[in-house]
């Protein structure tokens, strides 16, 4: 059915929000190209961009990066409902969910996209013109899903749907193939069996995550899932790092963000590294025998990797380190550090960086670094627990001149930044997976809670809150694995990357702030896991890039020309 016809059925008749949304996204891409242009023109200066005016002009330019993120989707919508009707799938419930993400995202694309609770980008602010904002006000298509799309009877009929089906599973369809599902499958017993009962136990004591579960995620082959066969990794596609992170995440955001530390440490030294140092490491990181961590940030530069300090001055056939490091990641355990350091001062900004595969021994929280020239304390924190955060001081660590990474000085940033995609996708599939935890317990609470006669989940903007996390968790999911695909192919993804994880955060801390609501005051108490899946989504929108300068880079990206 084309979108003019789907407009003259009558209010009873099933809305082919598919068809609405296929000619929603051509207006959409155009209104996008208009209003980059618009941007573009008030940040650029002598047919450059200007940082002055990139800087002034912030509001524009991140509002620029979440309507673009917002067009991703609803296009990756439409695909999702190809897909799944190719695929013989495409049953009610994801009619609902297609239908009511399109409604939603569509009417906020015209009203105003949160970018975060306090700050709402619209259209006028990308300086749109007002003959365009009017133009889509009438389209057809557009004010179809706006006025039908998101209605209390689509959201009532779809929490009706979630009523009837499992608290811990999957709403809808994921649209994965055979071997995709049944990895699915594999991953969520693990966890239903060995980490979901645990997690929150762990989490109050601030344990770390028992030895026995690393040992049992490598025997199934979680750290070497990408790494090639002929370095003894599995060589699956990123599509299925993407599943396993999401599911392993579900259970417990620490046990999904073990195998990242492997992932982008494999994928630094696939990229960067030499023969030697290929041959060396990357089986004994498929085979879990060594857990790597990533030393990158220090107190004073955040995100700003350019004015790293920590410096590395080779001494014969050995480098000497000295600085600190901060908001270290499970450093304790881990075997093997990538550690970004400087190592010609005379250079300014990224060009002196270089990456050290440092080894070193594992410790114990009695004796956290059994190394020479390495201190460190632990910074206790909400959430993200499991793995420990530490500060950690060098003063004349060893590390050998061979473990160079690619053996040439100079080209750390660079080797950094291959790895920034993949990282940025597997942060989005831990985003999914949080949302979906948030999604589940705010079900089974609302499922078993009764007040004023009857469950929770009886009352409309309870059922709503539920609904719109199935809804947003799928849109999320969708664009992660998009992705991933892309990537997969081979085909530049640092733009698709960025903003799956820009939308995924978003959505964990709003499934986990709305989860807790519905709990009401239990859910403010620590006996109750909604309170580290709050504690635990907070965090998707500060690391692998905090949400700003994750707009940014996507602003870059698109006023560039794509460049």
């Amino acid at each position: 059915m084309s979108a003019s016809a789907a407009l003259r059925s009558p209010d009873a008749a099933p809305l082919d929000a598919v068809a609405l949304g296929r000619a929603a996204t051509d207006r959409l891409e155009k209104l996008l190209a208009e209003a980059t242009s618009a941007v573009r023109a008030r940040v650029g200066e002598g047919g450059r961009l200007s940082p002055a005016l990139l800087e002034a002009e912030q509001r524009a330019t991140h509002g620029l990066a979440w309507l673009a993120t917002y067009v991703f989707s609803v296009r990756e919508l439409v695909h999702y409902a190809d897909r799944l009707t190719e695929m013989g799938k495409f049953g009610a419930t994801e009619k609902l969910i297609v239908q009511i993400g399109l409604g939603e995202y569509v009417a906020q694309i015209l009203g105003g996209i949160p970018m975060s609770q306090g700050e709402t980008v619209r259209l006028a602010d990308l300086y749109v013109s007002d003959e365009t904002l009017e133009a889509l006000r009438t389209d057809p298509a557009i004010a179809a899903l706006i006025a039908k799309g998101n209605t209390a009877a689509s959201r009532a009929a779809l929490a009706d749907i979630i009523r009837g089906a499992h608290p811990t599973g999957t709403i809808g369809e994921a649209g994965l193939d055979e071997t995709m599902e049944a990895m699915r499958t594999e991953m969520h017993r693990f966890v239903e069996a060995e980490v979901a009962p645990h997690a929150h136990d762990w989490h109050l004591k601030n344990d770390y995550i028992p030895l026995e579960i690393i040992s049992q995620l490598s025997e199934m082959g979680v750290f070497g899932l990408t790494i090639p066969e002929e370095f003894g990794g599995l060589g699956l596609p990123k599509e299925a790092m993407c599943v396993v992170t999401e599911e392993l995440s579900r259970g417990y955001i620490g046990v999904g963000s073990l195998g990242t530390r492997s992932e982008i440490a494999a994928e630094l030294i696939l990229a960067g590294g030499t023969d030697e140092q290929k041959g060396h490491f990357l089986p004994k990181i498929a085979s879990g025998e060594i857990l790597p961590t990533a030393v990158f940030t220090e107190p004073n530069t955040g995100s700003d990797l350019a004015s790293l300090r920590t410096r590395a001055v080779k001494e014969g056939d050995v480098y000497k380190v000295n600085g600190n490091k901060t908001w270290i990641t499970h450093p304790v355990r881990a075997d093997i550090m990538t550690l970004l350091v400087r190592t010609n001062p005379a250079e300014p900004g990224y060009k002196g960086l270089s990456i050290l595969l440092a080894e070193k021994p594992r410790g114990s929280d009695e004796n956290p670094f059994p190394a020479e020239g390495m201190t460190g304390g632990e910074i206790e924190v909400l959430g993200y627990r499991g793995m420990k955060e530490y500060e950690i001081g060098f003063d004349g660590f060893a590390v050998p001149a061979k473990n160079l990474l690619g053996g040439e000085e100079g080209q750390g940033f660079k080797q950094l930044m291959t790895t920034f995609e993949s990282a940025r996708i597997q942060t989005a599939a831990r985003a999914v997976g949080v949302a979906q935890a948030a999604m589940e317990v705010g079900l089974k609470y609302a499922e078993e809670r009764v007040q004023f006669g009857k469950p929770l989940i009886a009352f409309p903007r309870v059922a709503d809150k539920i609904v719109m996390m199935a809804v947003e968790t799928m849109i999320a999911r969708q664009i992660t694995y998009f992705a991933a695909r892309a990537k997969d192919e081979g085909r530049r993804t640092d733009l698709e990357a960025g903003m799956a994880k820009l939308l995924g955060a978003r959505v964990a801390w709003a499934a986990a702030d709305n989860a807790l609501q519905i709990h009401g005051g239990n859910g403010f108490a620590l006996e109750y896991p909604v309170s580290r899946i709050l504690c635990d989504a907070r965090i998707l929108n500060i690391f692998e890039g905090a949400a700003e300068i994750q707009a940014q880079v996507i602003a870059r990206r698109l006023l560039d020309g794509g460049n």
